[in-house]
């Protein structure tokens, strides 16, 4: 990989993750998962897995991404990674997503907090300090400023990191993830835009 290429993904995690994965009361953002239908021009209309179709505004700077899929054993000690979980009847934390971030991304989002995946569910940016194999999968204890939680990775939660895209990877029926400020008349203007590439679709 060039040294264009390199800072390049890096440059968009680094955007990616501090719009998406490190929300704050201020800003609000939205996050909107679904299927592009359409990209006409500026206008990004994106079909939500609610069922409603949204249009979205892509600004010429907004920063368009992918993933690109990694393997469990990627994740070493050391790794900061950020992990959507669902939280069991015992309390115990299991990843349904796990973004390994690039160095330079290294303690952007820090923390645990409320997600939006669905029922009990929760993200953590922080640092691996230990990987161990247990009987559902790995267990990975991470640590993060204020606190530490240790979250189950099975085999089957989907592992990715960032690579690049471009507006030209927004076609119709692929899978978008938008981090997006609501604007008038019910449309939005995105801030990032994570695109399914290569068949990996973003997991978060």
């Amino acid at each position: 990989m060039s040294i264009r290429l390199k800072l390049g993904v890096t440059l968009a995690a680094l955007s990616f993750a501090g719009a998406a994965l490190a929300q704050t009361p201020a800003a609000k953002p939205s996050r909107i998962r679904g299927d592009i239908v359409a990209l006409d021009g500026d206008v990004l209309k994106v079909h939500r897995r609610s069922g409603d179709t949204v249009s979205i505004e892509l600004k010429p700077a907004v920063t368009v991404s992918a993933v690109k899929a990694m393997q469990l054993s990627d994740i070493k000690p050391g790794s900061f990674v950020g992990t959507a979980a669902t939280t069991g009847t015992d309390g115990k934390l299991t990843a349904t997503e796990v973004v390994v971030f690039p160095e330079a991304a290294r303690g952007t989002g820090e923390g645990h907090y409320d997600w939006d995946l669905g029922p009990n569910s929760t993200m953590t940016n922080a640092n691996v300090d230990t990987v161990v194999q247990g009987t559902s999968g790995r267990n990975l204890k991470l640590s993060y400023k204020g606190g530490n939680n240790e979250v189950t990775v099975p085999p089957n939660a989907p592992i990715v990191t960032f690579t690049t895209a471009a507006r030209t990877d927004l076609t119709p029926g692929k899978k978008v993830f938008i981090v997006a400020t609501a604007a008038s008349q019910g449309t939005y203007v995105a801030q990032r835009v994570v695109v399914e590439k290569d068949g990996v679709a973003p997991p978060m």
